[in-house]
């Protein structure tokens, strides 16, 4: 939703949005309510493609990058510092003369974002407010230093970007998990949430493997996968890993999943994730993860796979193998008396 900060700004007169301005909106949530707005034009850029196909769903105008000119660019501050000062480089770059307006939470570091924009423009106005705070400036061409880099090489020769997931080389429960990838899996299966190609670069050295889907919500991330696998037998997908593909057709999925919405944790993501690569798999299909050893996936797993073990794992993370996805019962339909 618009925050309450933004609402309380727009409504107490503090910060004004002069009727029929166009306005940038950068990364939004999903769940942005954009009434504040109603009475602007108003462009939405996205690079996660569940948030995407929300605005998309909605009737707004939504691009994965933002081009036109506007007198008005919000940017909803991001957890990761690099994005968060790429995106203000990119609102001055498409607003040179217009309004910037900030908005964060202060577990995603908008105090020291404030911080670091007054050391170069003054800021016209401030709210705090919901445990955050949004604050706005007049574009001055002062943040092109803050643009962010372009994918470029890290750690052992992969291709990443500041602001995605692990953007420093992989993470270590994907390594965790490439050490112990069963020789068994084989033929058509994905990745699910396949960030950079980590995981599916490893997959291709299996023996058996003969078609992989990486699919990835966040479009950043996929670039770079584009870039560090070449390999005829890989498909990327933009896509929501929860809600991709067709039932029943594939033999294996891989998957590292998510397991933050923000900076909070949240289990159900993850178990979303294990709930769709159950209806994704043919009846013998085989799900092999790894997830936080504290994370409660193994219900979700028993209730959606016939057998359930623990491959291997240490005091932080688990590998868990699934195999024989339990059939979807249908909804029972109550007769009307």
């Amino acid at each position: 939703m618009a925050s309450s900060r933004l609402v309380h700004a727009v409504e107490t007169g503090t910060l004004s949005l002069p009727s029929g301005s166009k306005v940038l909106l950068l990364e939004p949530p999903a769940d942005a309510n954009l009434d504040v707005f109603r009475d602007c034009t108003v462009t939405v850029q996205q690079n996660l493609k569940p948030a995407f196909d929300a605005f998309d769903a909605m009737g707004v105008s939504v691009t994965e990058r933002a081009a036109s000119p506007a007198d008005l660019v919000h940017v909803t501050l991001p957890r990761s510092r690099d994005l968060a000062r790429g995106l203000i480089a990119q609102a001055e770059a498409l607003s040179p003369d217009g309004l910037i307006v900030v908005d964060g939470a202060k577990t995603d570091g908008i105090d020291s974002i404030l911080k670091a924009v007054k050391a170069r423009v003054s800021v016209d106005g401030q709210v705090a407010k919901a445990h955050g705070k949004v604050f706005w400036f007049r574009a001055s061409n002062q943040f092109q230093d803050w643009t962010l880099p372009e994918p470029a090489v890290v750690a052992e020769g992969w291709i990443t970007q500041p602001g995605i997931f692990s953007a420093d080389g992989a993470d270590p429960g994907s390594q965790a998990l490439v050490d112990v990838l069963p020789k068994s899996l084989k033929g058509h299966g994905a990745d699910l949430g396949g960030g950079w190609g980590f995981l599916t670069r490893h997959l291709l050295d299996l023996p058996g493997i003969t078609k992989i889907d990486l699919v990835e919500a966040d479009k950043r991330a996929l670039a770079c996968a584009e870039r560090n696998i070449a390999d005829d037998r890989v498909t990327l997908h933009w896509a929501d890993a929860t809600t991709w593909g067709n039932p029943g057709k594939l033999d294996w999925v891989v998957m590292n999943p998510p397991f933050h919405n923000s900076r909070t944790p949240d289990a159900s993501i993850g178990q979303a994730f294990i709930t769709s690569a159950a209806r994704l798999l043919k009846p013998k299909g085989q799900l092999v993860m790894v997830a936080n050893r504290h994370l409660p996936y193994e219900t979700t797993l028993a209730a959606s796979f016939v057998h359930v073990q623990e491959l291997d794992g240490d005091s932080r993370f688990k590998i868990l193998q699934a195999d024989h996805p339990k059939p979807v019962k249908p909804a029972v339909r109550r007769r009307r008396h």
